[in-house]
């Protein structure tokens, strides 16, 4: 499975730190791609909630994602990985994945988005737009930078970093083909609305 859309995409970040029901009720809701994120577990602990966010995903359809970890996205029998600058290089995950997973990386410069592409890449991450409680040392990327590597690359870029309902229409109007949220919808206080009014500001593009 490669990407299913290129534009208007509305990409959720999750942890099961407040169980699994917040995790379907955004699935219900209707997201593009769903990435698990966890910090600070033990592998047998992370595979065990990687198993359970997939059943989840494969309920309603939605491509998952693992943070990070290749060895959980195949074990989790994971739709792909999203990788870190300090993560394994794209082109060795491309090796071990094959060419039917999804692979996304993470760039804060054009040389940084450019190689992801070349290595087999299927989308770039931006940020952080914004101050962000889920990576409090994220340096911000400048405007001039992102519609840089905008034009530089031929994958879709989705925006990260603080996105919220009040503040996304910055990244899109710099040109991002979508957005990556966690806290902006996940401690929104109402999730399902959260994800409707993102998705008409992704569908206003």
């Amino acid at each position: 499975m490669r990407l299913l859309k290129e534009r208007g995409i509305l990409y959720v970040i999750v942890d099961c730190r407040s169980g699994l029901s917040p995790i379907e009720e955004v699935l219900n809701a209707g997201v593009d791609l769903l990435q698990l994120r966890e910090k600070g577990l033990t592998s047998a602990e992370y595979l065990k909630r990687a198993k359970a966010v997939k059943a989840l995903c494969r309920k309603y359809r939605t491509p998952f994602i693992v943070n990070d970890r290749i060895d959980i996205a195949l074990l989790s029998d994971a739709d792909g990985v999203h990788l870190g600058a300090d993560d394994v290089p794209v082109d060795e995950a491309r090796h071990v994945l094959g060419d039917g997973l999804i692979i996304g990386a993470t760039a804060k410069t054009v040389s940084q988005a450019v190689s992801a592409e070349q290595m087999g890449a299927d989308y770039i991450g931006s940020g952080a737009f914004f101050r962000t409680e889920t990576k409090s040392d994220a340096m911000p990327i400048s405007p001039d930078t992102y519609r840089q590597i905008l034009a530089s690359i031929s994958i879709p870029d989705v925006a990260i970093g603080g996105i919220t309902v009040e503040n996304c229409g910055f990244p899109l109007s710099l040109g991002a083909d979508g957005l990556a949220i966690a806290a902006g919808i996940m401690k929104s206080g109402n999730i399902s609305e959260s994800v409707r009014t993102f998705r008409k500001a992704l569908a206003a593009q």
